[in-house]
Order: structure tokens, then sequence, then C-alpha cells
């Protein structure tokens, strides 16, 4: 199945809405404190009271958003449906890569088309000569924490009010990981 990753021409491709859809056990708890002048922060895997499920409210997440530099996108094809994708787009300001999107259907996960699909970015990025790829995913997305993880990113920022204002309490904090080149 990854002999058949191509590049996704922005033609054919600009406004496609992944559906993105994820389900989660465990959280990553966002505990900020602070004492004086200092700052204390720290990320607990706790467990949901009850399996949480994501299903986007809206198209949210389109390949070839207008607002990305640069972009490139690979995917796989199958009967004319795209079943994964990675888009890479340029952050030249600071010489990194970002992954804008990595998506792969329910029923293609687990097969290492995902790690494919990140090794295409991984090498967009080294023979860009960039200092960094980097990557957003959420505090309740903890398949995509630990994939991000066992692929060699790490824990590189956050935003406890990225997506609403209170992201910290509905355990969905933006998770920034990254890697250096």
């Amino acid at each position: 199945m990854i002999d058949r990753i191509a590049p996704l021409e922005r033609e054919q491709w600009q406004g496609y809405a992944l559906p993105f859809h994820y389900v989660s056990h465990n959280y990553y708890d966002v505990e900020i404190t602070r004492s004086g002048d200092n700052f204390n922060v720290s990320f607990v895997k706790k467990p949901f009271d009850a399996t949480f499920e994501y299903i986007p409210e809206k198209d949210c997440d389109k390949l070839f958003q207008p607002h990305w530099e640069q972009v490139k996108a690979w995917g796989i094809v199958e009967s004319g449906r795209l079943i994964a994708a990675v888009e890479t787009s340029a952050e030249e300001w600071s010489n990194r890569l970002r992954v804008t999107e990595l998506w792969l259907d329910d029923a293609y996960r687990r097969q290492a088309i995902g790690t494919a699909l990140m090794d295409i970015a991984v090498n967009r990025a080294r023979e860009e000569k960039r200092r960094a790829i980097m990557l957003e995913t959420q505090s309740r997305n903890e398949n995509a924490i630990a994939f991000y993880l066992a692929y060699g990113f790490t824990l590189i920022g956050f935003n406890a009010c990225e997506y609403q204002n209170n992201d910290l309490e509905r355990k969905e904090v933006r998770l920034e990981m990254g890697m250096l080149l």
C-alpha cells in the first residue's frame, strides 16, 4: 500500500475536506501553576470518565489552504477516493517545515502508512535543509501523541487557549511537537 503514495496536485485537491475522526480513552491533563515569578507546567496522562470520540462539527481541515506557504501534499488514492494524506508547509522565517495535515482513513491505520507519510515529510525537510520539523496535535488525541512520540517527535510547546477560552477544562490543549534535524 505504501508504494502507492504519490504527490497530490493542488488543482485537484485544494479545499478537499479531510474527515478526521478519532477515539481516545486518555488525555494529557495540562496543569499550570504559578508561585511568585515562577511557573510550573505538567502534562499528566489521565483517563477520560467515558471514551472520548472526536467527530468534527464542520469541515475545518482542508488540503492546500491559502494561508499555508509552499504547500506540498502526498497521499494514497484508491478508486478515486483519498484514503491517506500528509501535507507540509515551509516556514521560511524560522527555517522549519510544518506538517499541516496527517490523515488516514480509519480502515487503513496500523499498516505503516502513517510512518511512510511522515518519512516523506521528514525527507522534504532534510532536502530543503530545514532545521526542524513540527506539527500540532491536541492533548486529548492520545493515539496521535503516541505515534508522534514513537516516531521521534517531542513536546516543544503548547497553547492553552488556541481553540476556545476553556481549552484546559475541555482537555483540548494545542500541543506543538517537533524534531530537530
